[in-house]
């Protein structure tokens, strides 16, 4: 099955939020002039968490749907990676590096896509088995 362009937007969240991405946004920039459908957008903490949230993204688009990036551009060391899909656009950076670039500020006119219900419902589930551990949660 191949995946429209708002499908391959959600399925990134997902497998961003899978390796714990932070602060994940979809934004729908196709009524806005520019050069996507969708960007996603997320935060890792460190150098090794960019790299996995990119690995899990690239990774499993490619075995479970044959898609591949046209371009990946930046680096890891940088705290900023650009997965390149064409029609969707998955921007992983570091906090610092996101809050500096403001790319959501840039893009302000842009709708967000929501979280499907079930993926929003299992976070719900998760964050009160760790409120109830005593376990400290990290939005």
């Amino acid at each position: 099955m191949e995946l429209d362009s708002k499908q391959l937007a959600q399925t990134c969240r997902a497998l961003a939020d899978d390796k714990k991405a932070e602060n994940i946004v979809v934004l729908d920039l196709r009524e806005l002039p520019g050069v996507t459908d969708f960007m996603v957008i997320c935060s890792g903490t460190s150098e090794p968490h960019l790299r996995a949230i990119e690995e899990e993204v690239s990774g499993k688009l490619r075995d479970r749907h044959g898609v591949e990036p046209r371009a990946v551009d930046g680096t890891r060391n940088s705290g900023w990676v650009v997965l390149d899909y064409v029609d969707v656009i998955v921007q992983v950076m570091k906090a610092d590096v996101r809050e500096r670039y403001d790319l959501e500020g840039l893009w302000n006119d842009a709708p967000r896509l929501r979280p499907s219900r079930a993926k929003s419902a299992k976070k719900a589930v998760r964050k009160r088995a760790q409120a109830a551990t005593g376990d400290v949660v990290a939005e």
